[in-house]
């Protein structure tokens, strides 16, 4: 299975008296890197979620929104701190002794000191809470992974088409290269023919200059091995199945497949030869772009 890193995914989960909502949102990195957003009071499962999220991603820069709603009544109370309330009480009797004032404190009056009402809000049930988190991080998580399964199939084709032209290309140059020798012979032969006139041409020199050029342009390993690394592409988009994402061994086939394309064009004295080399150069820049998407 070959997945993009472009994916997108949501889902609504209600649980109990709260409803859970999480959206995953994901483009290209070259490592995994998620970015949670979520209430401060969902805090302690951090690590459970990047935990629960590794099941449905390998690379790629993913942002995690996580909200709720709560539909008890519950959720927080007021609580009255008694002890603070008679602190306050007591330091205005103070005061009214020492300055020979009358103690007019109203509850009105008390009650609005700091800290004497505050607002509480009730611990969460843990288990409840985070059985509605995983319950909504699976959803979205699936959701996620099958739009970057799907964006993924696209991309696989598309190289494909991209691979077998490059294929072409490498056969072209194949088939091409003993015929530039023997064409290079052939004008060799005329041009010493022409210096020397009558005189008979000599096989010997015409061998070993013939030989030279033809080491000298040789390119026989570089299209082994751009054979190869084309092949070792397809197959890795068939299968799709290293545990660890195949983007970073495609990337890698990749710029071997520039090396020896750069190899053969530097090597080349023929502009049927060249003009396929440049196709293949093309080719494998826009193979290499569409890499940087694939997990």
């Amino acid at each position: 299975m070959v997945c993009s890193m472009t994916g997108f995914g949501r889902s609504e989960v209600t649980e109990g008296q709260r409803k859970y909502i999480v959206e995953l949102k994901s483009v290209n990195n070259r490592y995994l890197d998620i970015n949670i957003k979520m209430p401060k009071k969902f805090n302690a499962f951090e690590s459970a979620i990047r935990a629960e999220l590794k099941n449905f991603m390998k690379r790629g820069k993913v942002d995690v929104f996580i909200s709720y709603e709560d539909f008890s009544e519950s959720e927080s109370r007021v609580k009255y701190n008694k002890a603070i309330a008679e602190e306050y009480f007591n330091y205005l009797k103070e005061m009214a002794d020492d300055f020979g004032l009358d103690n007019d404190v109203r509850i009105s009056v008390l009650s609005r000191f700091p800290e004497v009402f505050t607002m509480e809000e009730e611990e969460l049930d843990e288990e409840e809470v985070w059985s509605g988190i995983k319950k909504a991080l699976d959803e979205a998580g699936k959701q996620f992974l099958e739009s970057r399964t799907r964006e993924g199939e696209f991309l696989s084709k598309d190289l494909n088409t991209k691979l077998d032209g490059m294929f072409e290309n490498v056969e072209y140059i194949t088939e091409r290269s003993p015929e530039i020798i023997t064409e290079y012979k052939a004008k060799l032969r005329e041009k010493i023919a022409d210096l020397l006139e009558d005189k008979q041409v000599d096989e010997n020199r015409l061998a070993m200059e013939v030989t030279i050029y033809a080491d000298k342009v040789c390119v026989d390993e570089e299209l082994t091995r751009l054979r190869s690394h084309i092949l070792a592409t397809k197959e890795a988009l068939m299968t799709g199945d290293d545990k660890d994402g195949i983007g970073r061994k495609l990337d890698f086939l990749a710029q071997e497949m520039n090396r020896e394309a750069n190899t053969i064009l530097s090597k080349s004295t023929d502009l049927k030869i060249s003009d396929r080399g440049i196709a293949l150069k093309t080719d494998i820049e826009k193979v290499r772009e569409q890499i940087q998407n694939i997990e």
